[in-house]
């Protein structure tokens, strides 16, 4: 029997009969999982991308780098003109609503990699991108049926170059270099800014 349970008591009936290493070890479980739980928060604090540390410049280089920065901003700017391509060329309307879709997931996409590691970058980029979902989804609802929507999609589009603009002016400020915005860069391309300064 454990010490300190009385027989009289409620539960010294189980626990009479549970062996005394049962019992360290229903009380260690607990400090196991607590343990296990500050190693877990330790290893995770280590794990912290750079983007997080370093000065402004790194933090941007390394979040251009590894969130592909410039290539989405390069995709909504061809995805943009492609629909002007597409509406030029008089394209079926099911062409052109192909062409709009990819602006609007493409740019639907480029939300998701935000934030940047500067408040003001993703501000700039959040408009941008916001203005070319925007853009692609009044294209694809005016395609074949709705002037107007394909109008306000236009005026959208033509709002869209100038906040790229600012974004990437941002990136310069804080880098010092231009990002590239091809969509094309080699795989093997480690360089964010592709040269380009």
């Amino acid at each position: 029997m454990a010490v300190g349970t009385h027989l009289g008591s409620p539960g010294a009936r189980e626990v009479a009969h549970q062996p005394v290493g049962a019992l360290r070890r229903a009380h260690t479980a607990p400090i196991f999982v607590i343990v296990a739980m500050l190693l877990g928060a330790v290893v995770l604090a280590g794990c912290a991308g750079q983007e997080q540390s370093g000065t402004p410049s790194v933090r941007v280089s390394t979040w251009v780098s590894g969130a592909g920065g410039g290539a989405a901003i390069g995709s909504i700017e061809v995805d943009s003109r492609n629909i002007d391509q597409a509406l030029a060329h008089h394209n079926s309307a099911a062409a052109i609503k192909e062409v709009c879709a990819l602006l609007t997931n493409d740019a639907e996409t480029a939300i998701g990699q935000l934030p940047t590691p500067d408040n003001e970058l993703t501000n700039d980029l959040n408009n941008a991108y916001e203005d070319g979902a925007a853009a692609g989804d009044d294209c694809y609802k005016g395609a074949g049926s709705t002037p107007s929507l394909l109008k306000r999609s236009a005026e959208e589009r033509k709002k869209l170059v100038p906040l790229i603009t600012t974004a990437l002016d941002r990136i310069v400020a804080l880098t010092g270099h231009t990002p590239s915005t091809s969509t094309t860069q080699p795989a093997d391309s480690s360089d964010p800014f592709g040269g380009n300064t």
